[in-house]
C-alpha cells in the first residue's frame, strides 16, 4: 500500500477516535445523570405512613391499604381499646376487603367491612366513610362479651357472620404487623370490670391522641386577639366562636370537653355545641364532619383547621384549631400552655385540611 494510503487511513482512524470517544464519555454522563435523578424521583416513594407501597411483615401493601389501616389503628387508640381490637379490625378488614374502600360487593355489602345498608349498617355513604365504618365495626366488636379473649378469627366471625369463617384467623398476624407499624406509646389495658361496654364507651370520650404536642411553636399570650377584633355577624359562629375565645388560658387535658379543661378536639366539639351544631368527637372522625372548604383564601370564623400534630400525618391529622377571623385560631395548645390564640400564618404551612360544619344563615339553603 502507499504511503500516502496508509497516511490517510491514520487519519481518517484517529477522526473517528476523536469523534466517537467524546460521545461515549457524554453518553455515559447522560446515562449517569438519568440514573441519579430516577433514584431521586424514586426516593421516598414507599416511605411514611400511607406514602406509597411498603413491604410490612410478609406482604407488600400499597397506599390505600397502607392509609386504611393507619385509619383503623387510629381510631381504636382514639378510643383507648387495646390493641387487640385494631388487630381484629385490621384483619377482618384484609378478609373482607383487602384493605381497599370498595364500592361494591355480596349484595348490597360496601367498604372497608363490607357492611350492608340493608341491614342497619348505614347509609352507603356512611359504610363507604372508613372513619365512621370501623368505628361502627369496633361498637359491635365491644358489644361482644369477653370479645379481647375469643380465639383467632372468633371475634371477627361473630361481628360479620360471615360465610367463610376461617379466613380471618389466618389474617391476624399480617394484621398484627401493620397495627405496630401504626401504633403510637403503650398498648391500652382492658377498663376495670373486664372492657363492659359502658367502660368502654366512657372510654371512647377521650379526643385528641396528641397528649401536649399538637400545635405549631408560636403560640400567642392566651388573652390576645389583633386590635379591633370583632365576633363573626353570623349567630352560629358567633356563638361557637365567643364560646372558643372565652376558654383562653384554660389547660389542656387530654380528653376533656370542658367546661374546666379542654384537649384540641374537644374544645371544637364543646365551642360548637354551644352553637347547637353537633360535631364529632376526636379529630380522626372531625375531619370528615361538614363540607370540605378547599383553600385558606376561603375560610370563616368557625371552620375547623387541621394539621398533622406530633403523631399524626397529612392523610390522618391530630391536631384541630378554630379559625376565629382577622387572622387568628384558637386552639387547645398542650399541657404546658393550655388554650390559646395562635396566628394563622403559623399554622398555615401545616394546615392539611379545614371542614365548615355550619353553613351562615345567609349561605343557608
Amino acid at each position: 500500500m502507499p504511503n500516502s494510503s496508509r497516511t490517510l487511513l491514520a487519519f481518517a482512524a484517529a477522526t473517528a477516535v476523536l469523534v466517537v470517544l467524546p460521545l461515549l464519555l457524554v453518553g455515559i454522563a447522560v446515562m449517569a445523570v438519568a440514573t441519579a435523578t430516577g433514584a431521586a424521583l424514586n426516593c421516598g416513594a414507599g416511605s411514611g405512613p400511607g406514602g406509597g407501597g411498603q413491604q410490612v411483615g410478609d406482604r407488600q401493601w400499597n397506599g390505600e391499604q397502607m392509609t386504611n389501616a393507619q385509619t383503623i389503628t387510629a381510631i381504636t387508640q382514639q378510643r383507648r381499646l387495646p390493641q387487640r381490637a385494631a388487630v381484629i379490625a385490621i384483619s377482618t378488614a384484609i378478609v373482607e376487603s383487602d384493605l381497599t374502600n370498595v364500592s361494591h360487593g355480596d349484595r348490597d355489602s360496601l367498604g372497608l367491612f363490607q357492611q350492608r345498608p340493608s341491614m342497619g349498617w348505614g347509609t352507603p355513604e356512611q359504610v363507604t366513610n372508613p372513619v365512621y365504618a370501623t368505628g361502627t365495626f369496633l361498637d359491635h366488636l365491644t358489644a361482644l362479651d369477653g370479645w379481647w379473649d375469643m380465639p383467632p378469627g372468633v371475634a371477627q366471625q361473630t361481628v360479620q357472620a360471615s360465610a367463610y369463617p376461617d379466613r380471618y384467623a389466618p389474617q391476624e398476624a399480617a394484621a398484627s404487623a401493620l397495627m405496630s407499624k401504626f401504633w403510637t406509646g403503650l398498648d391500652n389495658p382492658l377498663p376495670p370490670g373486664g372492657g363492659s361496654q359502658a367502660d368502654l364507651a366512657q372510654q371512647a370520650t377521650a379526643s385528641c391522641p396528641d397528649q401536649g404536642q399538637g400545635g405549631p411553636n408560636t403560640p400567642l399570650d392566651p388573652q390576645s386577639l389583633p386590635p379591633g377584633f370583632q365576633l363573626p355577624a353570623d349567630p352560629a359562629q358567633r356563638a361557637a366562636v365567643e364560646y372558643a375565645l372565652a376558654q383562653r388560658g384554660k389547660p389542656y387535658v387530654y380528653g376533656a370537653k370542658g367546661p374546666d379543661a379542654f384537649d384540641c378536639s374537644g374544645l371544637m366539639q364543646a365551642a360548637w355545641a354551644h352553637a347547637g351544631v353537633p360535631v364529632s368527637a376526636g379529630t380522626v372522625s372531625q375531619v370528615h364532619d361538614g363540607r370540605a372548604v378547599s383553600s385558606l383564601d376561603q375560610i370563616q370564623p368557625g371552620d375547623l383547621v387541621f394539621i398533622p400534630g406530633s403523631l399524626g400525618s397529612p392523610s390522618n391529622p391530630r391536631h384541630v384549631g378554630m379559625y376565629v377571623g382577622y387572622g387568628h385560631i384558637v386552639n387547645a395548645y398542650d399541657e404546658k400552655t393550655g388554650v390559646v390564640v395562635a396566628k394563622l400564618d403559623d399554622w398555615a404551612g401545616q394546615v392539611v385540611a379545614i371542614r365548615r360544619v355550619a353553613e351562615p344563615r345567609g349561605e343557608r339553603a
